[in-house]
C-alpha cells in the first residue's frame, strides 16, 4: 500500500490545502493529514479544533485520515511506518524553504523519508493561512479562501458574529 503524510499547521485550512489533500488522495492509497502541535506558536485554533475542521472538510475522501502530532516529522513517520511526506509549493520561495526541510528530513531519517512536492493549482497560489487570518481580523471577505463553515469559525475567533 502506498501511504503518505501531509503535515502542516493548517491554521486555518485553506482551499490551497484542500487542493493538495484531494490530489494526494488520488495518488496515494492512504493519506494521513497530520496537524502539527507546535508549542512555539500561538495558533488561532487549538490542535483539537484543527483536527475536527480537517475531518469535516475531508469526510468525503475515504482514504484520508486526520491526526495530530508533535515533535519531529521523521519520528512520527517512522512510528506510522510511512516513508513519504507530501508538501505543496506555491512559488519559488516555497521551494527553497521546502527543499531544505526535505533534504534535512531525508538525511536525519537515514534515507527513510522522501518528500513529494505538488505545485498548488494556480487559483490557490496566492493563498496562505497567515493572509487569511490577517484579512479575517479586519472582517474582510475570506469566502474565496476557505470553506464557508471554516470562515464562520474564523470570524467567531475574531469576535465577528456575521460573515
Amino acid at each position: 500500500m502506498k501511504a503518505a503524510i501531509y503535515p502542516g499547521s493548517f491554521d486555518p485550512v485553506t482551499f490551497g490545502h484542500l487542493d493538495i489533500i484531494k490530489r494526494s488522495a488520488k495518488i496515494f492509497d492512504e493519506l494521513t493529514v497530520s496537524v502539527l502541535d507546535n508549542k512555539a506558536k500561538t495558533p488561532l485554533f487549538s490542535v483539537e479544533e484543527r483536527v475536527k475542521i480537517l475531518e469535516e472538510v475531508t469526510k468525503e475522501l475515504p482514504n484520508v485520515k486526520v491526526e495530530s502530532f508533535s515533535g519531529l516529522l521523521i519520528d512520527y513517520a517512522k512510528e506510522k511506518g510511512i516513508r513519504v511526506s507530501v508538501r505543496g509549493l506555491r512559488a519559488v520561495t516555497d521551494f527553497e524553504y521546502e527543499l531544505q526541510i526535505a533534504q534535512t528530513n531525508r538525511q536525519l531519517s537515514g534515507g527513510d523519508l522522501d518528500t513529494v512536492f505538488l505545485t498548488t493549482s494556480l487559483e490557490y497560489a496566492y493563498l496562505s493561512s497567515s493572509s487569511v487570518k490577517e484579512i479575517a481580523s479586519f472582517h474582510g471577505d475570506i469566502s474565496q479562501c476557505v470553506p464557508e463553515f471554516v470562515a464562520r469559525l474564523i470570524y467567531e475567533k475574531y469576535g465577528f458574529e456575521e460573515v
